[in-house]
């Protein structure tokens, strides 16, 4: 059995690779997440490597794995843009370094990194880079897989995740909220008819997960708002920003 962390945003991705860590025997001992500015500002950042959108809801999810939670400021920026990384000042993968850094600090046993990276080679490359220069493993069991067949497999393993955030041809402020299960169709006819990647790899939508095999308790949201990022007829990029949640026992 191998020790390890999960960094992640609390979305299906990190959510379910978090799930194949467990069933591929390994220990999820802390979570670890890199959250916007908290001062009032949008929590929408435009990252290239970090999903902020629901970042005030992550730190629940702590509480529903029952393992500790760590947290970051996200203080840089994508200074770096090439598809290889190295080493760079001020870009924003030197917070994921530094927040895996105090993961690794307080659980000097952690050896691995869960990681629900799909087919981003850019986001792929920067953990690995990270990983690299901490001696850790990362560990994405969903690297490359068939999207149609992982959405489809998500739903049926128990990952209730609900859209919040849509930027996509086809999606708008009226699919914020639903689930995942509720939304297939939907996406897999937008993947016919458009080419919209079935798990949001291209962006097209953005997922938090309120309950899981792994959880002890779910989350349920009380009150949300949908904010508009940026105004389009076609394809608005709109999200929900959470006002008041809550955890409910199993």
């Amino acid at each position: 059995m191998v020790d390890m962390g999960r960094a992640g945003s609390g979305g299906k991705d990190s959510t379910y690779n978090m799930m194949k860590c467990v069933e591929n025997g390994h220990e999820i001992v802390a979570l670890a997440h890199a959250h916007p500015p908290r001062t009032g500002a949008a929590e929408e950042l435009d990252s290239f490597l970090f999903q902020t959108v629901g970042s005030s809801v992550v730190r629940l999810v702590g509480e529903c794995m029952q393992v500790p939670y760590y947290e970051r400021e996200i203080r840089g920026t994508a200074v770096s843009q090439t598809l290889d990384y190295a080493e760079t000042l001020d870009d924003e993968t030197e917070d994921l370094f530094a927040l895996l850094s105090e993961v690794q600090h307080m659980h000097p046993d952690v050896s691995a990194v869960s990681v629900g990276a799909i087919f981003s080679s850019y986001q792929g490359n920067r953990v690995q880079h990270v990983c690299k220069r901490l001696g850790l493993e990362m560990l994405a069991y969903l690297w490359h897989r068939d999207q149609t067949e992982l959405l489809h497999e998500m739903i049926h393993q128990g990952v209730h995740a609900v859209l919040i955030k849509v930027a996509a041809l086809g999606l708008g402020p009226d699919d914020l909220g639903k689930t995942l299960e509720e939304m297939e169709p939907k996406l897999m006819s937008l993947h016919k008819k458009f080419g919209l990647h079935p798990c949001g790899e291209g962006g097209e939508y953005e997922t938090l997960t309120l309950d899981c095999p792994l959880f002890k308790k779910r989350i349920v949201v009380d009150e949300s708002v949908v904010v508009t990022h940026s105004k389009d007829d076609y394809a608005p990029v709109v999200y929900l920003n959470f006002k008041n949640v809550h955890l409910e026992a199993k």
